[in-house]
């Protein structure tokens, strides 16, 4: 399928500022490649780099690529096209009022879901996060250690390979806190990659939900692939209208987004969640850390644990 690709050159400060103004234009998919993200990461002897940093070299360190997708049944003539990046003009120019943008540079192009995906395997390779979580991608072969809980995941145009701090201290935070049977929620599941974990670590259902179409199918997909079918479904929608979700209480819920929806998951998701149950929540830049945690302790959360990696912030609390 071919997609609309639009790049802005930014900065680390705007990345959830700019991935919000993505969502409310419409966009399929949003994909963040930040340096920092790779220089920052913590280095563990064990564990297979995801990434070469040679392929770093001609690249400025400070400087973040945002690329968003749109579908060409989304924008059909050039005329659709200037009107969105008119409209991401203006978003940019109201964000640089409050935050450094850097060039805010917007590029376009089109490329089709193959030749992408297939262009990011020079970067993907097997990784280790957690105690015992081993992410690959299908076209690796690679020996597995005892205890290992392998989820299978190739890069595509939904967000979530593991790769992103948000997501892997997601991961982590969910192989602590998840127990056999447990009832678990992945509120705006991307990929899928945060619910297929629950079940992998021992959950006994879970259940994932996305606005975007094309990221449920991708989850839907993944879900089958890493054999985990009888225990995750998908749907497309939010929270409070999907069936699925009436009358439920989870032990856990788990939200990898933007701070803003955090905040407001903070009010919201508390009927779907069991008194004590646990409320992981990422997807937070360092500077919205106080805004969250202060919408949280309103609601009625007790934090328990906030974890940092790099820019980003990964909040686990408890319903009181």
């Amino acid at each position: 399928m071919e997609y609309h690709q639009i790049t802005v050159h930014t900065q680390t400060e705007a990345v959830e500022a700019l991935s919000y103004a993505f969502l409310e234009l419409g966009c399929g998919g949003v994909e963040i490649f930040d340096p920092k993200d790779i220089l920052n990461q913590e280095k563990d002897p064990t564990a297979w780099d995801y990434i070469d940093e040679d392929l770093l070299k001609d690249l400025n360190r400070d400087e973040v690529l945002m690329r968003c997708y749109f579908s060409v049944e989304k924008i059909k003539t050039p005329a659709d096209l200037e009107a969105i990046v008119f409209d991401l003009q203006h978003e940019i120019a109201h964000i640089a009022e409050f935050l450094p943008v850097g060039s805010g540079k917007i590029e376009t192009t089109s490329v089709f879901e193959e030749d992408w995906m297939n262009a990011w395997k020079k970067y993907y390779k097997p990784f280790r996060l957690g105690h015992h979580i081993l992410v690959v991608p299908s076209w690796i072969e690679c020996e597995e250690e005892p205890g290992d809980i392998r989820i299978t995941l190739d890069p595509g145009m939904a967000f979530g390979t593991g790769t992103h701090e948000t997501t892997s201290m997601c991961m982590a935070m969910l192989e602590e806190c998840v127990k056999p049977g447990d009832l678990v929620l992945d509120i705006g599941c991307g990929s899928g990659i945060l619910g297929i974990t629950a079940a992998k670590v021992g959950a006994g259902k879970v259940i994932g939900s996305d606005l975007d179409v094309n990221a449920v199918a991708v989850a839907k997909e993944n879900v089958v692939k890493n054999h985990v079918d009888d225990v995750m479904s998908v749907a497309h929608g939010d929270l409070n209208e999907i069936p699925e979700y009436k009358g439920l209480q989870a032990d856990t819920v788990v939200a990898n987004i933007i701070a803003d929806v955090i905040i407001h998951l903070a009010a919201t998701v508390k009927p779907n969640l069991k008194q004590g149950g646990t409320f992981i929540s990422s997807g937070i830049i360092k500077e919205r850390r106080a805004d969250v945690e202060k919408a949280l302790l309103e609601n009625g959360f007790e934090i328990v644990e906030v974890q940092e990696k790099g820019s980003w912030v990964c909040i686990r609390s408890i319903l009181k």
